[in-house]
């Protein structure tokens, strides 16, 4: 594949909007993201169909809530097993450390078990809804070049060479990226020494619903429970155990013997040699190209986070695309995509490589110093919390990119942080997730405040402009009530606070969450992206201030984009 960004200027109409290189479950899921955005989509996929063999296992909150966002999380729940524990255990399976989040607070378990292959299935079928969106298989691009309007492809299909014309390129291709590749950028990090061996069966020998890693000095594994009576078993090679002899009928039944008695009756439905790598693209964006996914990082498994930090660098690139599509932002807009997930990739890269070589220790006295600092720190009732609930995972925090803290009062600011999602109650629907009472798109969420009353007319404007979604929390007792006549003159405002009709949602808190957010905030209104990180929050009297502000670093090409605070 070549590129050739410094090509001249060109007018030729584009084919798509949105080319997309790859389709695994980053490019699947950026293709349905767009189209339910309204853009044409192509997706190229150099094999013949979707990959089968062993992949990702684990998938969090974030990531369903995005399946939730593409109108597609009902086709992936019933291929999860939700609250998975995760156990770390001894050579004498005795615990060393075990995660069991208790919490949704983002409307979904943090830990889900679950079968990729299937999952992109419910992806590829998702397609099928948008008629501007389409998939080629068997269809290789072998070259693109990029000009001041789009990027010309080359593609190699089933029929001969293809042409094709879009305005922006979508690098999902994986690892080994073609595209990242062509582009010339590093894919700096490191590799881990041993290889992994993943064996999948069918009709579990065990039965057991959680995942348990086991540090044995001797030999480490994995052993997961999956959905649909699938056991997933990873097995660390020896540095003399090359691939050839890993796939021989006989090394398997003797790594599975200790694990599952009478082998010979273990259904195998794959099995597959990895390497863990520990690497980062030196750039997310080149010009109209931009990676996600593999292409952008690569990551080893123990956190279960290459597969979702994938599927985050779709929803935070997909919306921006939409918006300068649109004609709602200006292109500089897309420099955010790296600036807001390059660090939070970082430290999901660090911290899987960290556990990767907890759990890898071959050395049976760092092994045994490794086992009793786990041990100690199980001993501490606020350690041991800390572990349980996963606080140590690292989580969205925004701190430059497309938003604004203009009108932010509270210490630390909710800006740039993932919102909640309870569930709440509306006057057509008595329960119901609060993104799917909002929508997909933006929403300017108020607390006991009508958002009408509280803007002035211009931010009004800006709002409407962008497809903004004015939303009234409330608690859910005060769902039903409007004030009218002399009397709510005299209460309230004879104009009707937070009226019921087509410009506001009224929302019900149900059980207190969204109360119980208000109130460790002094910003009574948050303005919320796409991807559900708070764009910007200010209290009900600087809301006006704050919509200008972040309309101003989303839509103005010449503002560079950081969330500066200007002086109160």
């Amino acid at each position: 594949m070549s590129d050739q960004p410094g090509a001249p200027a060109r007018s030729d109409p584009v084919d798509v909007d949105v080319a997309v290189v790859g389709a695994g479950p980053s490019g699947l899921m950026i293709a349905n993201l767009l189209g339910g955005h309204g853009l044409r989509v192509r997706v190229f996929e150099a094999g013949p169909r979707l990959l089968d063999y062993p992949r990702g296992v684990g998938m969090d909150d974030e990531t369903l809530r995005t399946f939730q966002n593409a109108g597609l999380v009902d086709g992936v729940l019933p291929h999860t097993v939700p609250h998975q524990l995760l156990v770390f255990v001894d050579a004498r399976q005795r615990d060393l450390a075990r995660l069991a989040p208790p919490t949704a607070e983002f409307g979904w378990p943090r830990r889900n078990g679950f079968v990729q292959p299937l999952a992109d299935r419910v992806l590829l079928d998702g397609l099928s809804r948008f008629p501007s969106v389409d998939v080629c298989w068997s269809s290789r691009v072998t070259g693109f070049a990029q000009d001041g309007e789009g990027v010309s492809l080359t593609v190699d299909t089933p029929d001969g060479p293809a042409g094709v014309r879009a305005s922006y390129v979508v690098g999902a291709d994986g690892g080994s990226s073609a595209t990242r590749k062509a582009l010339g950028l590093t894919f700096d990090g490191t590799t881990a020494a041993a290889n992994w061996f993943v064996i999948d069966i069918r009709n579990d020998p065990l039965g057991r619903p959680g995942a348990y890693v086991c540090a044995d000095p001797r030999r480490p594994y994995v052993s997961i429970g999956l959905p649909h009576g699938i056991r997933r078993f990873e097995f660390m090679l020896k540095p003399v155990e090359t691939e050839e002899v890993a796939m021989t009928a006989e090394f398997v039944t003797r790594l599975l013997e200790p694990l599952v008695p009478a082998t010979a009756r273990v259904d195998i439905i794959r099995k597959r040699v990895y390497t863990h790598h520990s690497r980062i693209a030196g750039r997310f964006r080149s010009g109209r190209v931009l990676l996600i996914g593999d292409a952008a990082h690569v990551m080893p498994v123990w956190q279960g986070q290459g597969y979702n930090s994938g599927i985050r660098d779709a929803l935070n690139l997909s919306w921006k695309l939409a918006m300068v599509s649109r004609g709602l932002a200006g292109e500089h807009i897309l420099d955010s995509y790296e600036s807001e997930r390059r660090d939070h990739v970082r430290a999901m890269v660090d911290l899987s490589t960290w556990v990767g070589r907890a759990v890898s220790v071959t050395n049976p006295v760092a092994a045994g110093l490794r086992n009793a600092f786990f041990r100690s720190l199980s001993a501490i009732p606020k350690a041991k919390a800390y572990i349980v609930t996963m606080r140590f995972k690292p989580m969205p925090l925004i701190t430059r990119g497309a938003l604004t803290t203009v009108g932010s009062v509270g210490a630390p600011s909710p800006v740039g942080r993932l919102f909640i999602q309870p569930t709440v109650r509306t006057r057509t629907a008595p329960s119901v997730k609060l993104d799917d009472a909002i929508g997909p798109w933006f929403a300017l969420i108020t607390w006991n405040n009508d958002p009408r009353e509280i803007l002035d007319e211009d931010a009004r404007r800006r709002l409407a402009r962008s497809g903004v979604r004015l939303v009234a929390a409330r608690p859910a007792v005060q769902l039903t009530w409007d004030e009218a006549g002399d009397e709510a003159d005299a209460w309230g405002g004879g104009r009707g606070q937070e009226r019921a009709d087509d410009e506001v949602l009224i929302v019900g808190d149900l059980d207190g969450s969204l109360k119980r957010w208000f109130d460790g905030h002094p910003e009574s209104v948050v303005l919320l992206r796409p991807d559900r990180i708070v764009g910007g929050a200010s209290p009900a009297y600087a809301a006006s201030a704050m919509v200008r502000a972040f309309d101003a670093v989303v839509g103005a090409p010449a503002i560079t984009l950081v969330a500066a605070k200007e002086e109160r």
